[in-house]
């Protein structure tokens, strides 16, 4: 795979490719390949953007779902979570024993989560969320939408749960903290 207007020579852009896929962090494969630190987290943001567009032309999920948000951009002090100053506002949708889809976002208003909703899942499909009010209109917008109450439990008598799209973000902020 070659990149428009790279300089990197044919085995150099394999290898950076190869240590992508691995998970290894641009500064360290940026060593490994002998390349400049900023070329390699260029290509790797390059690779980024890629990937993000071939997901977005993805056919609409369907089955059980589980929808939330989170907030990236490190640790601050003062307020936490929604509303904290700094932070980027981050929507998924996982599909359960699937993929999970992305997409940064200017705030989390129902106004700028539905759209999303009703253009990558499929009507009738389960779908999970936490009680936050931006979710509201999906128990009559043709989903079949089940709520968990986080203040009270994480998972309902039914087996009703959230937990695999909360533990993606988990994992995500681990890998997105710096060395």
């Amino acid at each position: 795979m070659r990149l428009k207007r790279s300089k990197l020579s044919a085995n150099q852009t394999l290898r950076l490719c190869e240590h992508f896929v691995a998970g290894t962090p641009a500064r360290a494969a940026a060593d490994l390949v002998g390349v400049n630190k900023n070329t390699a987290s260029l290509f790797y943001h390059r690779l980024r953007q890629i990937v993000a567009a071939h997901i977005e032309d993805e056919s609409p999920i369907q089955g059980e779902v589980e929808i939330d948000e989170s907030y990236f951009g490190g640790r601050r002090k003062g307020k936490r979570g929604r509303g904290a100053a700094g932070k980027v506002a981050v929507f998924g949708i996982l599909k359960r024993g699937g993929r999970v889809y992305t997409k940064m976002l200017p705030n989390t208003s129902r106004a700028t989560v539905v759209p999303i909703i009703n253009a990558k899942i499929m009507l009738d499909s389960v779908v999970y969320t936490d009680g936050y009010f931006a979710y509201d209109t999906l128990d009559v917008s043709g989903f079949r939408h089940r709520r968990i109450n986080h203040q009270r439990q994480y998972a309902d008598a039914n087996g009703n749960h959230i937990n695999g799209i909360e533990n993606f973000w988990n994992q995500a902020k681990r890998l997105a903290q710096p060395l």
